[in-house]
């Protein structure tokens, strides 16, 4: 029983540590920092500019990506299922096309980094020089 309470109590403790920060990404020429409802308006095609006015180029995890999840649990406030219905709503009625999919982290990177006004997000642990952070949800 000890030996039980032993491992559940360290699995508690690395847990947090496990699970790093979802942050939204932009190309370097865009804007600075974006507001929550701002990134929310452009994945919920209510939204097609950036603060700055530039045309935004959203991009997105594949479905069943934790990162994914995590971003929007955090800003859309939908899981995949509810992703799924909108976009299959939103295509056949031809009010929009969902985000393009990146395949992982490294390629949204290197999406977002290559697309002028493109935005994404990845997990905070794969952020380097080649895009900015502008939000941290």
């Amino acid at each position: 029983m000890k030996k039980l309470s032993l491992i559940f109590a360290a699995s508690l403790l690395a847990s947090p540590l496990a699970q790093a920060d979802v942050v939204v990404i932009g190309h370097p020429s865009g804007p600075d920092n974006i507001a929550s409802n701002e990134v929310r308006d452009l994945y919920l095609n209510r939204s097609k500019a950036l603060p700055d006015g530039q045309n935004a180029k959203p991009f997105e995890l594949p479905e069943g990506d934790a990162t994914r999840a995590e971003f929007h649990s955090k800003v859309t406030g939908r899981n995949d299922a509810q992703l799924k219905a909108f976009w299959s709503q939103q295509v056949f009625t031809g009010r929009g096309q969902p985000p393009e999919e990146a395949g992982n982290a490294s390629a949204m990177k290197a999406q977002v980094a290559s697309t002028p006004g493109a935005i994404g997000y990845i997990d905070s642990a794969d952020v380097d020089d080649s895009v900015k952070v502008i939000l941290t949800p």
